[in-house]
């Protein structure tokens, strides 16, 4: 049942653009993507990223400037994955091995997203140039070459094309995760977020496999990032914005922790509620989401997916019960106590 729901949602995505624009949808998977790798860590591992942004805008910024060096997506696109990999995996040993969890480890990685937008707003002038890439400052990097057919960078793919991309890369994604999860490394993250003491007692190296999962994430969160690049054809400082880390955060809260699926409905549904939103100016965006945030939080605290899984898997359980049932054990216990 399970892949039969994955088989269904697959062939909606595959058969989507015969039937509507990809310009909409397309942004929809890569904030989906992105919320799936914040989710992932989050609601498995235990592990609450305030500046998951960083990773997202690392990937963007390392597209840009590396295919405007190249020429060419193949190498910018792997590099987008690469360099947040590297970073999360020093940043997250310095955190683990350290011995920094909860709330800690979440104002650390939003000091460091802040570090990053204020350091990229600040690259403006000829000085902040690396290889043919100028940062920009605020401005950012504008007009590069977006993805190309590998080794063929005079075909490059728009529109529909990358409409696909972005829903291999999505589904490709979500069974890595699903394929961590069914391993017993999955298994001893689901153990590390119900009891961390317990792990370390039972021999589990905490901090390597509390790394390991956090630099997978960050991997996803970079390829999101240059996807996104692709789809704006301009990278900005507003990746790694106080906005887009906060945003993350409500999509996987709303969609529901400690599932793969949430997230990404989250994402899905809140980001077109912003892009419809985004086309008024009577009211601010932020303080739609915001009530909406508030309203699920205090409605539905484990968020919309888990809460209807347990609808499903109550009504499910009653339908299987069968009417005579509980008249039988009635007889039966009637016939217990009148034996003699």
């Amino acid at each position: 049942m399970r892949w039969g729901w994955f088989l269904l949602a697959t062939a909606i995505l595959v058969l989507l653009p015969l039937v509507t624009d990809t310009l909409t949808p397309t942004i929809l998977l890569i904030w989906a993507l992105f919320a799936l790798s914040l989710g992932m860590m989050w609601g498995y591992a235990g592990l609450l990223s305030f500046g998951h942004a960083a990773y997202f805008g690392l990937g963007a910024y390392t597209y840009a400037i590396a295919v405007v060096n190249i020429g060419e997506s193949t190498v910018p696109l792997l590099l987008a994955m690469l360099v947040p990999t590297i970073f999360a995996a020093v940043v997250g040993a310095m955190m683990f091995y350290g011995r920094i969890s909860d709330v800690y480890m979440g104002v650390i990685t939003l000091v460091v997203t802040l570090i990053l937008f204020k350091f990229m707003s600040a690259t403006a002038g000829d000085a902040y140039v690396i290889g043919k890439a100028r940062l920009g400052g605020f401005n950012g990097i504008p007009g590069f070459q977006t993805l190309n057919v590998p080794g063929y960078p005079e075909i490059s793919l728009f529109g529909v094309p990358t409409y696909y991309v972005c829903v291999a890369s999505l589904l490709i994604c979500y069974l890595i995760c699903r394929w961590i999860l069914a391993r017993s490394f999955g298994r001893v993250l689901v153990g590390i977020r119900e009891n961390e003491a317990r792990c370390e007692l039972m021999g589990y190296n905490v901090p390597a496999l509390k790394t390991a999962i956090f630099t997978v994430c960050a991997a996803m969160a970079g390829l999101a990032g240059c996807l996104f690049a692709n789809w704006a054809e301009i990278v900005t400082p507003r990746v790694f914005s106080l906005g887009q880390a906060a945003e993350v955060l409500i999509w996987v809260i709303v969609g529901g922790l400690g599932t793969l699926v949430g997230p990404i409905l989250g994402a899905m549904a809140l980001g077109y509620v912003k892009l419809l939103l985004g086309e008024q100016t009577v009211i601010d965006n932020s303080l739609i989401l915001g009530a909406l945030l508030i309203i699920v939080v205090l409605g539905i605290p484990r968020g919309v997916v888990p809460s209807l899984q347990r609808l499903w898997s109550a009504g499910s359980r009653r339908a299987r019960r069968r009417p005579g049932d509980s008249g039988s054990r009635r007889t039966l216990g009637a016939s217990v106590r009148e034996r003699p």
